[in-house]
């Protein structure tokens, strides 16, 4: 994924959740390195994406009493989260695809954007969950996953000129919906809304 962020690499690695990161320098180009953890180093976050509201949503932390060593949208993420839980995602006005790594409960969350800008997939082989924001980061991370073709995907490809998430054009690889989160935890899987229409829908 260097293509994707050339200016730094990062990773964060424990007993069952390695994150990695290419990052392209554009909000706190000194502060802004990723994984990013809380104070405590027990929340983590990478992130693609620009998180257009996060001045506000950082001053509104600060009156709950968090306390910033960056000047990062990346680092309101992580504080949002402690704050208000997956909730955070609902209040977030951007383009985004977060994964957020809770190493004292084990729980990863995926989430995603209310419009997919920014991309984001999931696949599982051998009891291990690869995540990235591109097919080939998952291939690379494993050789033994799967390359397989998806007839589906591909008809969708042909009719809509893209897949429907969470269809993908290979097998066993899934797209996160956009304005949703993934949760996995010790007892599976669950995916839950992080966003609705202002107006309803008929």
């Amino acid at each position: 994924l260097r293509h994707r962020g050339p200016d730094e690499f990062g990773v964060y690695r424990d007993r069952h959740a390695g994150l990695a990161h290419s990052r392209l320098s554009i909000i706190d180009l000194q502060g802004g390195q990723q994984p990013l953890a809380n104070e405590t180093g027990t929340v983590w976050v990478v992130f693609n994406g620009e998180i257009f509201n996060y001045v506000e949503l950082r001053a509104e932390l600060e009156g709950h009493g968090h306390r910033f060593k960056t000047r990062s949208d990346t680092e309101v993420i992580v504080h949002a989260v402690e704050q208000w839980g997956d909730q955070a995602f609902r209040r977030f006005n951007g383009q985004w695809a977060i994964a957020v790594w809770n190493a004292a409960t084990s729980t990863l969350t995926l989430a995603r954007d209310p419009f997919g800008v920014r991309p984001l997939y999931v696949t599982t082989h051998n009891r291990r969950l690869h995540f990235a924001s591109e097919v080939k980061a998952i291939f690379a991370a494993d050789p033994e996953i799967p390359r397989r073709l998806d007839a589906a995907g591909l008809e969708q490809i042909f009719t809509f000129w893209t897949t429907v998430a969470p269809k993908t054009v290979f097998e066993g690889v899934e797209e996160v919906e956009p304005g949703t989160t993934r949760t996995y935890d010790r007892t599976g899987m669950r995916v839950s809304p992080c966003w609705e229409p202002a107006f309803p829908v008929r």
